[in-house]
């Protein structure tokens, strides 16, 4: 299993096959992205009365989810007035739910260039700058409205997701455990505390993280994700599968939700079931280490090592740490008949702490 997926979707790697499922707002926006209600123009003139009308038929239309007429009608209102910082706000929100990252970003930025003291900007662009990969971005962000912000308790979630990405964890402990004292109800914070326990194997602090996040949103589905990973982890395989099918129920193409279920149909011994999982998985994220994994544990157990290490080897390129990548490297090499190959891999395997890959490099490479 690979997910330990962050309550916003964003995602980093874990032991025992599984990522962490952040509940990150990529999944549910809690205060994430701010909406801008306000109207900050005068009167005056007719262009600022038209923009002013098309700015607040771009937000009916953003709260019905019509993200292409809410986007034209934010685009009618900065054609009317060049330095409408909140209809550009609420443009980049709209482009951001209509799967547009980039135009998302731009907009953001537009917005803060002209009025470089709006917060509500600066926090939806470190939103999407932790999306898209710019974690230190976010926090500069994050930091710059910090005095407005810092008594909210999804402020203080989203500057501790970005910490984790920084693996700054003393930091990242301290924003969650805020985030918590501000709101003990955070489902989303609840999730990702957990998801960054497990990262740091305090396993059981995880469980009472996730189990209570579930408790107050029972379709919260990174935590549905994030309890399979759990079970898994404990050898409960049917009980991990339930897990993660009703994450798949609720999000029924994330990826790695896919590779999840693969890697759990695999340890069930339903390889048949699990191969089309693991495939469509890669043909949404390709860049997904920990399925490419999966992909060769599948062929490993097929009997086919020729076709495993491509697979393996491809989640090397891509995520090295993977957990346990290098003893199935190892048993993958050494099935095609080069011990040398198979006892250096598990020689990086243990290297890296792994104690599977430590045990059979005893074994086979006296």
């Amino acid at each position: 299993m690979n997910d330990f997926l962050l309550s916003t979707n964003w995602l980093v790697k874990v032991s025992n096959l599984l990522h962490r499922l952040f509940v990150r707002s990529f999944i549910i926006h809690y205060l994430s992205f701010i909406l801008s209600v306000s109207l900050v123009l005068s009167a005056c003139s007719n262009a600022g009365e038209e923009a002013a009308q098309f700015f607040l038929k771009g937000n009916v239309q953003l709260q019905k989810r019509e993200y292409t007429e809410a986007i034209r009608y934010y685009s009618e209102a900065i054609a009317k007035k060049p330095d409408f910082a909140d209809a550009y706000n609420n443009r980049g929100l709209a482009k951001f739910r209509n799967d547009d990252r980039e135009g998302a970003l731009a907009d953001y930025t537009r917005a803060i260039d002209a009025d470089p003291d709006f917060g509500t900007a600066y926090f939806n662009r470190a939103e999407v700058r932790l999306e898209t990969g710019d974690a230190g971005g976010s926090v500069a962000d994050l930091e710059r409205i910090e005095k407005q912000y810092r008594d909210s308790t999804f402020y203080q979630t989203r500057l501790a997701d970005a910490y984790v990405r920084l693996n700054k964890t003393a930091q990242a402990q301290v924003a969650y455990d805020r985030a918590l004292q501000l709101d003990p109800n955070n489902v989303e914070a609840l999730t990702n505390r957990g998801a960054f326990y497990f990262s740091q194997k305090a396993y059981d602090a995880a469980g009472q993280d996730v189990r209570r996040a579930l408790q107050l949103n029972p379709k919260q589905d990174a935590a549905l994700n994030n309890q399979s990973l759990l079970l898994a982890r404990a050898g409960k395989y049917p009980e991990a599968l339930t897990y993660i099918e009703q994450a798949l129920r609720l999000k029924p193409r994330q990826p790695y939700y896919l590779n999840n279920k693969a890697y759990l149909l695999l340890k069930l011994n339903r390889p048949a079931e699990a191969l089309p999982l693991v495939e469509e998985s890669l043909q949404r994220d390709n860049e997904n280490a920990w399925a490419h994994q999966t992909l060769g544990l599948y062929w490993l157990g097929q009997k086919q090592p020729a076709k495993a290490l491509p697979a393996f080897r491809q989640a090397e390129t891509l995520d090295a740490s993977v957990d346990q990548l290098y003893y199935y490297i190892g048993l993958a090499e050494l099935a095609t008949g080069n011990k040398a190959r198979a006892c250096d891999a598990w020689q990086r395997g243990e290297s890296a702490g792994d104690e599977q890959a430590k045990k059979e490099r005893a074994l086979q490479c006296r």
